[in-house]
């Protein structure tokens, strides 16, 4: 079994964190009791800590492994009523955003889902407040010219 690594909490997520997951874990949500335990093994640092960048906190953008079988995959870790339909989010709920929060770039973690453990390893973070996910996509051309020549619509 894996060691477990250290958490660190922002001093502003902390107080949501706390009462979010007390409230979820008293009407029964597995995830929000395994979230518990991560908060109240967690250091509490000042949001202007030197090393804040390289932990995930909610609204990081968060590149990560997992024992799964599937390659790296980038999303942004959100509050449970920010959450959208939009694939590149993830609940600090879920069982693998309660896993991610607090960790720093190159920990690893492990988790339930559906029985079976999982281990997450964080690769990056980015503490970004766009809603973008930060990939490279190259421009699209249509008849070999990008869309960029494109003038747009005129007035006549």
């Amino acid at each position: 079994m894996l060691p477990l690594p250290a958490i660190a909490l922002s001093a502003s997520d902390y107080p949501r964190l706390e009462q979010l997951a007390r409230e979820a874990a008293l009407q029964g949500d597995i995830d929000a009791m395994f979230l518990r335990v991560e908060i109240d093994r967690a250091e509490i640092v000042p949001d202007d800590a030197h090393d804040l960048d390289s932990i995930v906190t909610i609204g990081s953008w968060v590149t990560y492994w997992s024992n799964w079988g599937f390659p790296r995959k980038t999303i942004q870790l959100v509050w449970p009523e920010d959450l959208t339909s939009d694939l590149a989010q993830i609940s600090v709920l879920s069982g693998l955003g309660a896993a991610m929060v607090g960790l720093r770039v190159g920990d690893q973690m492990p988790y339930f889902v559906a029985g079976c453990i999982n281990v997450v390893r964080i690769e990056s973070v980015n503490r970004s407040d766009s809603n973008v996910v930060p990939l490279f996509r190259a421009p699209a051309f249509v008849d070999d010219e990008p869309f960029e020549a494109d003038p747009g619509p005129t007035s006549a």
